[in-house]
């Protein structure tokens, strides 16, 4: 193919069409009205002699040749977004039509994205903002491409070609009701012992459809030679405070997920010193491609800035 017949702005409309599925959110993206994406995508229609995408129920869906085409594409315009951004500085105030895509865990969603968007729209308000769930299964193919521009989370293992960078390190505590009926007749109680943490039975927070009844805190029981009970589970971690609160349950969360999702209901404990060091790291990671474009660096260094500013 001659390259002299492509116009890279066609490209760039491919790129937006397949990220949000919709000739009018790609139009927001790109700052375009909606007959001029409509008209590009006539046009790569033309060029690819193929449908590219599809309406149906959900959306515009990708074609098997878009889906093979989007790893080149979004590469390509990534090295020139690169190429660009390491001597055109990105400004937030005239951001021209930038949107970011942030996918976050549970965690991520209830203690740093309040921080995190607030700063932004602060900063920035103009550039619009998608949050997604973070899907661990994907999440690598999604930053490869170009789907999502970071990810925010903790218990997350990256292949070499992404870029991690430590926010801060978390570490676990025990929530349960006040009126427990083994732990809430002791008013001063701020810990509590192994014995009693493996006798009681335990909610756990438990994403996706997997079924498992097995968390970061039973891989460290497994290595002392220990078990506890795990007697429900919930795939939102925002039901777990209230599982507990009126019933024989505990549950062992991320303390500042404790902090600010327990109710006058519940009481926050340190768990029992075996399992003191489970602390983990909450991290940041982007693909190495987008390292130096100015655009994806500042939305770094902005979300950085929020969690330095977190109380």
């Amino acid at each position: 193919m001659n390259l002299s017949r492509i116009d890279l702005n066609l490209l760039v409309a491919f790129e937006a069409l397949y990220q949000t599925r919709s000739v009018t959110l790609a139009g927001k993206r790109l700052n375009r009205a909606q007959p001029s994406v409509s008209n590009a995508l006539t046009r790569l229609r033309a060029l690819f002699g193929d449908e590219l995408f599809v309406r149906s129920q959900v959306g515009m869906e990708p074609t098997e040749l878009a889906h093979a085409m989007m790893p080149g594409i979004s590469s390509a315009l990534d090295h020139v977004r690169q190429a660009v951004g390491q001597s055109v500085a990105f400004d937030p105030v005239e951001p021209a039509g930038r949107s970011f895509t942030i996918a976050a865990t549970d965690y991520a969603d209830i203690v740093l994205l309040p921080h995190v968007i607030g700063r932004l729209r602060r900063q920035a308000p103009d550039i619009d903002l998608r949050v997604m769930a973070l899907d661990r299964a994907a999440i690598y193919e999604q930053l490869d491409q170009g789907m999502v521009d970071v990810a925010i989370g903790g218990h997350l293992s990256a292949p070499k070609r992404m870029v991690q960078t430590k926010l801060y390190e978390e570490d676990f505590v025990c929530i349960a009701g006040r009126s427990h009926p083994q732990l809430g007749a002791r008013s001063r109680r701020r810990s509590i012992d192994l014995a009693t943490y493996l006798q009681l039975p335990h909610a756990l927070f438990a994403p996706g459809d997997s079924g498992s009844r097995r968390g970061v805190i039973d891989g460290r029981l497994d290595k002392l030679g220990w078990q506890r009970r795990v007697a429900a589970t919930f795939s939102h971690i925002v039901a777990l405070p209230l599982a507990v609160a009126h019933s024989d349950l505990v549950a062992t969360v991320a303390r500042r997920v404790a902090k600010r999702l327990a109710s006058s209901d519940v009481q926050i404990l340190e768990v029992p010193d075996e399992l003191a060091d489970t602390a983990f790291d909450i991290e940041l990671i982007h693909n190495r491609r987008t390292h130096a474009d100015a655009a994806a660096v500042w939305l770094r260094q902005e979300i950085q800035s929020a969690v330095s500013d977190m109380p």
